[in-house]
């Protein structure tokens, strides 16, 4: 007979410090094992230590292609919301259950709030036009309650390099308003492109991925090379996040990506399922607490290293895995 597990609660998720986040992440995993029957199931398949770990090197993380083809959830009620992955025609999306939606809000807004501080306090443009012709997409929830309740009413949602983004820049800019410039790469690209020249020193460039076969793919470095050419700007930031996650990571320079404290990465030898490590470089596997009610273990498709302050980089993509809509660049 199994013991009853209980499931960690957002206080202890999202106040979660170093020292205790092996425990909770083992109890998100017993909870898991029991209420997710696609998670359970996966794991009936494999050795008995990896079945019950006790340590994170011993977590047997869920294939992200899951999310494709199976209800992914340990919710009791119906949830909240299903997010959606975008993807060219025929292709099979992913669809995220996410039972709480307060969680994700909690998740996303806390993570900026430790990154940039308070959200609310900044001017958010948006430039996301790939995001806004679909619906389900996480990117544009966690976009719209940004721009909902930023204090400046310059924030919010433009379809191309225009001029109306360029005045909202230009309001930002002589009010001395702090602001994130939130785009896609093409978009970002075609207003390099559309406006040489144009100084964007004073603002955050943060780019989210994602070509969507409107352009050649290039690498992140060149990518970033160019728009901080264009812009007059010392560096670009980035985002790592997806539509199976509740949780972002944020690069400010470099392209190492900081998780908030309920997320850490580890990689897995491309040989071996079961050997997992904390740093190094290989598939890299994502423990997201904020997952609490779907899995928190997720094994991605991307090639990346992990250093010793918990920081991580994406070098690229695993051969024939469908690239997502936050693509990402293989240096």
């Amino acid at each position: 007979m199994s013991v009853a597990v209980i499931a960690p609660e957002a206080t202890d998720i999202f106040n979660v410090h170093p020292q205790n986040f092996v425990a909770l992440a083992l109890q998100c995993h017993a909870w898991q094992r029991q209420h997710c029957r696609v998670y359970g199931q996966y794991l009936q398949q494999l050795p008995r230590a990896v079945r019950s770990p006790n340590r994170l090197t011993d977590v047997a993380p869920l294939p992200i292609s899951f999310f494709k083809t199976a209800e992914v959830y340990a919710g009791a009620d119906s949830p909240d919301i299903i997010f959606t992955s975008s993807g060219t025609t025929g292709m099979q999306t992913s669809q995220h259950l996410v039972a709480h939606l307060a969680w994700y809000q909690q998740s996303f807004l806390t993570a900026l709030q430790l990154a940039y501080g308070a959200p609310e306090k900044m001017a958010w443009l948006c430039l996301l036009p790939s995001y806004m012709e679909r619906s389900g997409s996480s990117l544009i929830y966690m976009a719209q309650h940004l721009v909902q309740h930023s204090v400046h009413p310059q924030s919010g949602f433009f379809l191309k390099a225009d001029e109306a983004l360029l005045a909202a820049i230009e309001d930002c800019r002589m009010a001395g308003i702090p602001t994130v410039l939130l785009g896609v790469s093409f978009a970002l690209l075609d207003l390099a492109e559309r406006y040489p020249g144009l100084d964007l020193s004073f603002l955050t460039i943060m780019e989210t991925g994602g070509m969507k076969g409107r352009r050649r793919e290039p690498t992140r470095a060149e990518l970033h090379a160019t728009l901080c050419t264009a812009f007059n700007a010392n560096t670009i930031h980035s985002e790592y996040g997806m539509t199976e996650l509740l949780s972002q990571a944020y690069a400010k320079a470099g392209g190492r990506y900081q998780p908030p404290p309920w997320m850490r990465v580890l990689v897995r030898s491309e040989e071996d399922p079961f050997a997992l490590s904390e740093t190094g470089a290989g598939i890299l596997c994502i423990i997201d607490l904020a997952n609490v009610y779907s899995c928190s273990f997720i094994e991605t498709q991307d090639v990346g290293r992990v250093h010793a302050d918990g920081s991580f980089e994406v070098l690229g993509r695993l051969d024939n895995s469908d690239i997502r809509g936050c693509s990402l660049l293989v240096l």
